[in-house]
């Protein structure tokens, strides 16, 4: 079996180059890398000429069209049996080709998802970002720690199929609203055993500030309607806990003017809650600032998507 990784980079050379020098370092070598550069005005052609002679690159430059069409083209020429697909913000783990070629073998796999991680020597703010979009104390504990992996729903920044899932299903058919989500559902409805590899695991080195962690929270939650255009049923009660989270934040405020009971009660439980988080991270971390900075963006991470899933369901109605 050989691999064909696939990487749309837009305005990012350098993370493409520590991706690249990841990738020189697997201990499966049985594979060729497709850079699709998607209209970036900063591009890659430096990184591309230093690895090329390292390895087997295919460097496609065109005009943006976002990261799910870009991956269409970079699957159209790819000449693997099977694609990876990866954000070109991660980072590999050196056996991390050797752990899917092993799983996708010994479980007979059409497309997997893996989950993400956080290296050692990412900074306190990445290890944060990373707690909160990974954690049981958030929606992050469904990201990577499903009792069936068969129920998980892969993300582009670290997922892959078969050249025969590829052909059946043709691909992304949204440029990047959700589009990772909305495949993986078209997979298994056309009847692919598509499951999580939780081995094969990435290093997610988020480039994020807080603002724009918050930010793509908020998208996070509009995509999940995105995907609902294609799929009704996408919608679940899991995806409406940001939203309830939001709500019981408010409730806390509201409480505090109109019933001194009730705000205690609700602070109690936001404390417990809050307790559970920072004294988590930063024993997983190893470090109390983490913790702290765990507990900022995990509070960001379910209001904003909490706000973006109901403000975006809402505009949908709106136009029916």
């Amino acid at each position: 079996m050989m691999f064909s990784v696939i990487i749309p980079v837009y305005n990012r050379p350098e993370e493409l180059h520590e991706l690249l020098q990841s990738l020189l370092n697997q201990s499966f070598t049985t594979f060729e890398v497709v850079v699709i550069e998607d209209g970036s005005m900063k591009d890659s052609r430096a990184v591309i000429d230093f690895f090329k002679n390292q390895l087997r690159i295919n460097y496609l430059v065109q005009g943006n069209t976002g990261q799910g069409f870009a991956r269409n083209n970079g699957m159209k020429v790819a000449q693997g049996d099977f694609f990876i697909i990866l954000d070109s913000d991660v980072i590999l783990p050196s056996d991390y080709l050797l752990k899917l070629s092993l799983a996708i073998k010994n479980r007979n796999l059409d497309a997997f998802g893996g989950p993400d991680a956080a290296a050692e020597d990412f900074s306190a703010l990445q290890k944060a970002m990373d707690f909160a979009m990974t954690s049981f104390w958030t929606t992050g504990g469904i990201r990577g720690k499903v009792k069936d992996p068969a129920k998980y729903q892969a993300r582009g920044f670290n997922m892959g199929v078969s050249r025969k899932v590829y052909e059946a299903t043709g691909g992304f058919l949204d440029p990047n609203q959700g589009e990772d989500i909305e495949w993986g559902i078209r997979i298994k409805k056309a009847g692919f055993k598509l499951e999580l590899v939780s081995e094969a695991y990435v290093y997610h080195k988020r480039k994020n500030t807080l603002r724009t962690f918050a930010k793509q929270a908020f998208s996070f939650g509009r995509n999940r309607v995105n995907v609902s255009r294609f799929h009704p049923g996408a919608i679940q009660a899991v995806h409406w806990l940001p939203s309830l989270f939001l709500l019981f934040s408010i409730s806390i405020l509201v409480s505090f003017f109109a019933n001194r009971s009730l705000f205690l009660l609700g602070a109690s439980i936001f404390s417990l809650w809050s307790s559970g988080v920072v004294i988590t991270s930063a024993i997983q971390n190893s470090s109390i600032k983490v913790g702290v900075l765990s507990w900022i963006t995990s509070v960001s991470q379910l209001w904003s998507y909490g706000l973006g899933l109901p403000l975006e369901l809402m505009n949908k109605v709106r136009k029916g």
